[in-house]
């Protein structure tokens, strides 16, 4: 990847934008009011499911003031031009161009966030500038944090204004975020941050003090690299926990007042996106358990009917008993997962106002 270019002789040009649910309306806000002679490229994800057809570049096109394009492969980067995560695959960038990874999910998306806030936090380093837009749960928070750490510049959505909070919500808690702003205040700030000169010194002592050991081994997780265990284990540590998308074993690690999780697969989740995705699995499991209870009550009422028909009375009264057992132990565990999905109703986003946000000095 190298050293960010010496910042001086030119400006912050490459903001990359990262957003989820709620994320299609306010990437159109934005787009179709950005200055067309925006000094300045634009990376974009926005979470998709693997097998979806991959039209926002053409939804984001027709409205936009600046040509928009479906990332391709070795694309080269181009001032002023919009380019937009595929389904199913990470976008990144490398010095003057883009590349596409088929890497593992982290927090369980592809395309995700971080991935490539990451790759620009390392070929960017102060030119480079991150946003956050509306979105649940904390992808992109870890990305941002390194955006910032090498001296770029971030901004989030506010919360307040966020169809979906989670994600800026995140951001604010735990990056010193420079702006914190609605949609309309957005634009002047990036047309402003894009054109103006970057403090040369400051910017260069930024990129140069973050230690880049860790970015660069997740950079090159996202990328589809070789995992050594031996190198997680300098970087975190070891767990009892397994992970959710292939059930390995998992690493946390710590960085920026974030704490995350990897496996030797690669898979990468915030604490909070670690959470859902066991609250995920939990349910399904308990699903699973009331599908096998409420199947097997009726199998054993069969089975009661036959020994009647014999006469086995005594072993008929067994299969009635264990047919009323499992229908009792089905409507117990259903009673559970309502409970559950009821607690889950609490939006945790709503603490995100509530916090102490960390602020840019």
């Amino acid at each position: 990847m190298g050293h960010p270019e010496q910042p001086g002789q030119r400006g912050r040009d490459m903001i990359v934008i990262g957003a989820s649910s709620g994320g299609v309306e306010a990437l159109l806000f934005l787009v179709e009011r950005l200055p067309r002679d925006l000094p300045a490229a634009i990376g974009i994800v926005l979470h998709t499911s693997p097998d979806a057809p991959g039209m926002l570049a053409r939804v984001l096109g027709r409205r936009s003031t600046l040509p928009v394009h479906a990332a391709t492969d070795g694309a080269p980067i181009v001032a002023g031009r919009i380019y937009v995560a595929p389904p199913d695959h990470h976008l990144l960038v490398e010095p003057g161009r883009l590349r596409f990874s088929r890497g593992p999910r982290e927090n369980r998306s592809r395309p995700a966030v971080d991935p490539l806030f990451r790759s620009a936090a390392l070929v960017y380093g102060p030119r480079a500038i991150g946003v956050i837009l509306t979105g649940s749960l904390d992808d992109g928070t870890a990305g941002l944090a390194a955006i910032k750490e090498r001296g770029g510049m971030a901004i989030v959505q506010d919360p307040a204004e966020a169809l979906f909070p989670g994600m800026p919500g995140s951001a604010r808690r735990h990056v010193a975020v420079d702006h914190v702003l609605p949609l309309p205040e957005m634009i002047p700030i990036l047309d402003q941050l894009t054109r103006e000169p970057i403090e040369v010194a400051q910017a260069v002592e930024a990129a140069q003090a973050a230690e880049p050991t860790l970015l660069r081994l997740e950079d090159r997780y996202a990328r589809g690299g070789a995992i050594d265990m031996r190198e997680l284990n300098e970087v975190g540590k070891s767990t009892a926990l397994t992970c959710p998308e292939c059930h390995g074993p998992l690493w946390e690690i710590e960085s920026s007042s974030l704490l995350r999780f990897r496996c030797r697969t690669g898979h990468a989740f915030s604490a909070e996106t670690m959470l859902s995705g066991q609250s995920e699995a939990l349910e399904d499991a308990l699903w699973m358990a009331v599908n096998t209870l409420e199947e097997s009550a009726p199998v054993a009422e069969r089975l009661a009917g036959n020994s009647e028909q014999r006469q086995q009375h005594h072993i008929a009264a067994r299969f009635i008993e264990k047919a009323r057992e499992s229908r009792q132990r089905a409507a117990v565990i259903r009673e559970v997962i309502e409970s559950a999905q009821a607690a889950a109703t609490i939006d945790l986003d709503g603490f995100a106002d509530e916090a102490t946000p960390l602020r840019a000095d």
